[in-house]
């Protein structure tokens, strides 16, 4: 009888009844002798492990651990036994053992050393309790915890995808995870799979998925096995891998956007528990995908136009910087576009149809550019292409080419219509030497070429006119006066004509550059407009405004209502409303503080979106004022439509009262209109008392003009509402009567 035989544990040597015990606990019950072989090992053992006791008696434990830790777990029994630091005995701990399958599985394990008094030899009894469903189930629920906290930070995908491929890769051991993403063409890309071999990625990533793939995906998740799978496939054979398991990643609205799998290098066959795992997966895939997703959409957003997919003004500068940042000076030409008579197409066919135009023009030219050109949208109907290395010829030709291509009739809603779009050029480095400088000389060129014959290009000569250089020179300081806080807004007062107290006033731009001097608003305001810079100023105003008026608040100067100018163009902006209402709240405004003055541009809007952005401001409690009333297309059908608080009549009509007749006729008109529109009337450019009697006596609600008070800074409107008797009508003495103002909008 050996040795190993004789200490095999009978019923005799520990009694039948605490044998019996042993044999029949819930727990696994695993005995070895001195020599590290195995001499009990119960039912409960038998089930964890799959084999039967008759198996593995008398076998080195070992047998039953992990093969990649079987070569030093008898030194690690030695060292307990020689040093008696007991790291294991009398301690609990959870283990990863593998199953007779060739599956793993986890359990918690205690050990306990024994001397049998007869013998004095020394035992260790191991007793084992099964827990893999539930460790798996806490270490997933970690694993989740892990990645929802990372996507909350500041970690990358690609950091938290190989995060969880590594925690997957733990808890199915010797095996390959991989989370592959769906693209828009229903390719596969390798979001995370650093185990993956090579040559199994570059099948991945060739695949293709039908329309039948992306079917199965979606109503059997885990039909993604064979996508990513092939049984006996020679790929996977090459590279080691024998097994796997894989599941759909489904977006919210359940369409497929990637695959999760596991492959395993085992060769035994291994239990579906594993699938459990990529199943406890997919959630935090998911969320990962789409972070990313979000991420780009983002990213696109800042960088690309909405409407064209072209890229938009800042991502156009920032390529600008780059490029001129080059050491060598990399030349290029620069070519902005301008869409002729736009607006008649907008007013004519309303804006959705003018938007159908923006992107088929976008799509022609972008069809004309070279792969290395740079296409953008400046905004509105104006586009840039950058043609890397081009010089004078080579842009004259390719604008040559561009509006040859415009006269290719265009079919919108049935229609057809040529338009033409007018070229402005600027050269880098001959011309200009900044990103201001290049755009505003091209912008400038194509209104000359826009003046002088549309469907033309121009480009700006350095012996250009004195004009022309004026008006360059005023835009590129404009950009600059924006960014720097150079605009000051001045202040004219509004009377009530029935009470002759301050109704409000007329929030109005004032500039003084410091070399320029003081550049009047007749000047600077066009050029806003032409330079798309407008809607800036309009942003600033209306921030401006507010803060001064809150500021007269603490004060305990009484000013009711401030009425600010913005464009025509700042209403196709969906952010204008949120705009307004984080200004009001910021400075603890009621809405009926504030009167936005709208032009009758605005008014020929017919999009659905202008309309809707003016209904919401009046909605919060805004008032809505139409300034300059009668000089543009204004029809009763479309006034009747707007929500308007006032209609302002133009100076233009007051100042003609005595040699045209037609202007009190059309006064009186504007009047009566307004009163049956149930609006208020404000009259612009009062500036004597003869005008005066004549609007008190049509009816006007309020006046406006010098012979009240020109626009003023705060520190002198505040002098003039505290020097001001209450029962005064605000008349001014002659010597104040002189002049003219122009608003923001021009």
């Amino acid at each position: 009888m050996s040795e190993t035989e004789h200490d095999i544990l009978l019923p005799e040597h520990c009694g039948n009844m605490y044998y019996e015990i042993l044999m029949q606990a819930a727990d696994g019950v695993i005995i070895i002798n001195e020599s590290n072989r195995i001499v009990f090992f119960n039912t409960a053992a038998e089930r964890l492990w799959g084999y039967a006791a008759s198996e593995v008696m008398g076998q080195n434990v070992k047998c039953l651990v992990p093969l990649e830790h079987r070569g030093k777990h008898d030194e690690y029994i030695a060292q307990n036994r020689t040093t008696g630091v007991d790291r294991i005995v009398g301690t609990s701990r959870e283990i990863t053992f593998t199953r007779s399958a060739g599956d793993y599985a986890v359990a918690e394990m205690s050990v306990s050393a024994i001397t049998l008094p007869a013998t004095h030899k020394r035992y260790y009894m191991a007793i084992v309790k099964g827990v893999t469903e539930e460790s798996h189930r806490k270490k997933l629920l970690t694993l989740q915890n892990k990645v929802f906290t990372e996507l909350a930070g500041k970690a990358t995908e690609q950091d938290i995808a190989d995060m969880l491929c590594v925690e997957a890769e733990t808890l199915v051991p010797n095996s390959v995870a991989v989370l592959l993403q769906i693209t828009p063409e229903r390719g596969l890309e390798i979001l995370s799979g650093e185990s993956l071999p090579r040559r199994k990625g570059r099948t991945l990533t060739r695949m293709t998925l039908s329309e039948a793939d992306m079917v199965a995906l979606r109503t059997h998740p885990e039909e993604a096995r064979t996508v990513v799978w092939q049984d006996a496939g020679a790929v996977e054979q090459e590279v080691g891998l024998l097994d796997c398991w894989a599941s759909t990643v489904c977006d919210g609205t359940g369409a497929p956007i990637g695959i999760f799998a596991l492959y395993s290098r085992n060769r035994d066959k291994i239990t579906n528990w594993p699938q459990k795992i990529v199943s406890g997966c997919v959630p935090s895939c998911a969320a990962i995908i789409e972070r990313g997703k979000t991420r780009q959409r983002l990213n696109r957003l800042d960088r690309y136009d909405s409407l064209t997919g072209l890229l938009n003004r800042n991502a156009v500068t920032l390529i600008l910087k780059n490029m001129m940042a080059q050491p060598a000076g990399w030349p290029f030409a620069l070519l902005v576009l301008d869409i002729d008579l736009f607006q008649d197409i907008n007013n004519l066919m309303g804006y959705d149809q003018g938007d159908l135009l923006l992107q088929i023009v976008a799509q022609r030219l972008s069809g004309q550019c070279r792969s290395n050109f740079v296409t953008g949208r400046l905004g509105g109907d104006d586009f840039v292409i950058i043609i890397p290395g081009g010089d004078r010829n080579t842009a004259s030709a390719f604008a040559e080419t561009l509006i040859d291509v415009m006269h290719e009739p265009i079919i919108i809603n049935g229609h057809e219509l040529i338009v033409s779009i007018s070229t402005g050029i600027s050269l880098y480095p001959d011309e200009s030497k900044d990103v201001e400088q290049v755009l505003n000389r091209a912008e400038v060129a194509m209104l000359e070429a826009k003046k002088t014959a549309r469907g033309s290009f121009r480009i700006l000569d350095n012996a250009s006119d004195g004009e022309v250089q004026s008006r360059l020179i005023v835009g590129s300081a404009l950009r600059k006066a924006i960014q720097h806080s150079e605009l000051r807004l001045f202040y004219q007062p509004q009377i009530c004509v029935t009470t002759g107290k301050l109704h409000g006033v007329e929030a109005l731009a004032r500039w003084q550059h410091p070399v320029l001097g003081a550049v009047p608003p007749s000047r600077f305001i066009p050029i806003a407009e032409e330079t798309g810079q407008i809607e800036a100023i309009g942003r600033w105003s209306i921030g401006e405004a507010c803060q001064q008026l809150a500021k007269w608040d603490r004060q305990g100067i009484v000013v009711p209502v401030v009425s600010v100018n913005i464009s025509a163009g700042h209403f196709a902006s969906s952010e204008l409303l949120q705009q307004i209402v984080d200004v009001l709240d910021t400075y603890g405004l009621t809405p009926d503080r504030l009167t936005i003055e709208i032009t009758e541009s605005v008014m020929m809007r017919q999009s659905s979106d202008a309309l809707a952005t003016l209904s919401a401001i009046r909605g919060i409690g805004v008032g809505l004022s139409l300034d300059d009333f009668g000089t543009g297309f204004s029809s009763l059908s479309r006034l009747s439509t707007l929500p308007l608080t006032e209609l302002k009549i133009d100076r233009s009509f007051v100042m003609n009262f005595e040699e045209n007749i037609s202007s009190l006729i059309v006064t009186e008109a504007a009047i009566t209109i307004g009163k049956r529109l149930g609006v208020r009337i404000v009259t612009e450019g009062v500036e004597d008392g003869s005008q005066e009697e004549m609007l008190r006596s049509m009816g006007c609600d309020v006046m406006q003009g010098y012979l009240f008070g020109r626009p003023m800074p705060p520190s002198e409107l505040q002098t003039w509402i505290k020097g001001r008797p209450v029962e005064d009508t605000g008349h001014l003495p002659e010597k104040d009567m002189s002049g003219h103002d122009v608003s923001i909008t021009g």
